[in-house]
């Protein structure tokens, strides 16, 4: 009897190939991620409305927009580390009903108070999503082609931002802001059903010791793809020892994670500073609230594009240099749009301002995951993203004290921060183009 061939997971990841899986997963993360997108951004949307019916001060928007990225920072510690210890697949269900339920419950808050808790519980399922869902679908892909859908996967951020402001355009003015809420609120839980029926990351399975698990997951995926393997044997990993957080900086990752804090809290500052105040950016050029998310839909619209790009040079360019040119360009646009007079000018920076604001956002998706092994990515990408959250709640604050100086002070500071991120980037010790994922600590 012919004894079975065996193979590291990256051949038989390689030789299942890239098809109706992956694609089938993609699609899967990411509505899941438009809908977490949507629940981030349409307080943005919102505020407005909601400050006048309530009479809420600056500092009171500030802190609505603040509570969800309280909520994210401590979802993104809690899920990133769960995965690691515990598996992919827990996150990767619970976090989307989190943030739906708290997200529904969210449209009926009979005050302020009770809003910003609501908001502050969504944001815990929200933080989840992003190491959880960046984990699984990278470690399901091709080397070739992992840098270029690791983007693609960011696009729905895009997908979701649009829907937000194409729902506030059409909602708000005719039904409030309650509506909205609610509406927001429902792809989440369809998708919470849909996500029960992926399988464990072959690669945790294989790196916790249960190698038959894995073997069967990698037979599911391939014959999905319509490319059955033989039969194999999975070559068996060092064994593993329990990861800590501290190994994050132990001497070989050390100046990869701090590079990557900064890049994540600068890009995260830049971008919610900008994005939370942009309707109350253009109302006050004097637009009317029908233009404002107008001009709103429109930028968010500019975003797609912005992540194509980025997923292709992502793989000619390599990620460090896309990285940071779109950030260094996003600071750019920014300076532009808060320097230009005219309200079609302003659109005009604006546009450009979202389209490589977004691109870079891809770049760093792509490249985070692929820089920590598998019994420590999922603590990577939770603390990493942490720092967004960090930043997220600052920059609604820092916003409304910043925006009583004029609209040009605060975007300044922005745009300075988009450039920080974008040194950082193009110092980063190492390129992960068309390297394999690591599995276990060096």
């Amino acid at each position: 009897m012919k004894m079975a061939e065996v193979w590291s997971i990256d051949q038989v990841v390689e030789r299942a190939g890239m098809g109706r899986f992956q694609w089938k997963l993609m699609v899967i993360c990411g509505l899941g991620w438009a809908a977490d997108a949507m629940e981030v951004l349409l307080i943005s949307f919102a505020l407005p409305v909601i400050g006048e019916e309530w009479s809420l001060t600056n500092a009171q928007k500030g802190l609505l927009g603040t509570a969800i990225f309280l909520g994210m920072l401590v979802g993104a510690w809690v899920w990133g580390r769960l995965s690691d210890l515990k598996g992919r697949k827990i996150g990767f269900i619970s976090t989307v009903a989190i943030d739906s339920v708290f997200g529904l419950l969210s449209a009926f808050a009979p005050s302020f108070g009770w809003l910003v808790i609501l908001r502050a519980l969504t944001g815990f399922g929200v933080g989840g999503t992003l190491p959880v869902d960046y984990s699984i679908f990278a470690e399901y892909l091709p080397v070739e082609k992992r840098g270029r859908y690791l983007v693609l996967l960011e696009s729905f951020w895009a997908l979701g931002t649009v829907v937000a402001a194409g729902l506030a355009w059409l909602v708000v003015p005719r039904l409030g802001w309650r509506p909205l809420l609610a509406i927001s609120a429902l792809p989440g839980l369809i998708i919470f059903f849909i996500r029960r029926n992926i399988p464990e990351s072959p690669r945790y399975l294989l790196v916790n010791g249960q190698s038959e698990a894995a073997e069967a997951v990698l037979h599911q995926v391939a014959r999905e793809n319509g490319r059955p393997l033989p039969e194999f044997k999975l070559a068996p990993l060092q064994p593993r020892r329990k990861t800590q957080v501290s190994d994050l900086w132990q001497p070989a990752l050390q100046r990869t994670t701090l590079l990557l804090w900064v890049i994540w809290f600068s890009i995260s500052l830049g971008y919610y500073g900008v994005f939370t105040w942009l309707p109350a950016f253009f109302k006050a050029q004097g637009m009317a609230m029908l233009p404002v998310y107008q001009n709103t839909f429109l930028l968010a619209a500019a975003q797609i594009p912005g992540y194509f790009s980025a997923a292709w040079l992502v793989e000619k360019w390599g990620r460090r240099k896309t990285l940071s040119f779109y950030l260094v360009a996003s600071g750019l646009f920014t300076f532009l749009f808060a320097a230009v007079s005219g309200l079609n000018w302003m659109v005009a920076m604006g546009v450009w301002m979202s389209f490589f604001t977004l691109g870079a956002w891809g770049a760093l998706y792509a490249f985070t995951p692929e820089v920590y092994p598998t019994s420590l990515r999922g603590t990577g990408m939770g603390a990493a993203s942490g720092m967004t959250r960090i930043a997220g709640a600052i920059a609604p604050s820092l916003g409304a004290l910043l925006i009583a100086q004029g609209l040009q002070i605060p975007l300044a500071v922005f745009a300075a921060s988009f450039v920080v991120a974008g040194a950082a980037a193009l110092v980063l010790p190492m390129e992960t183009r068309r390297q394999p994922l690591a599995d276990v600590l060096a």
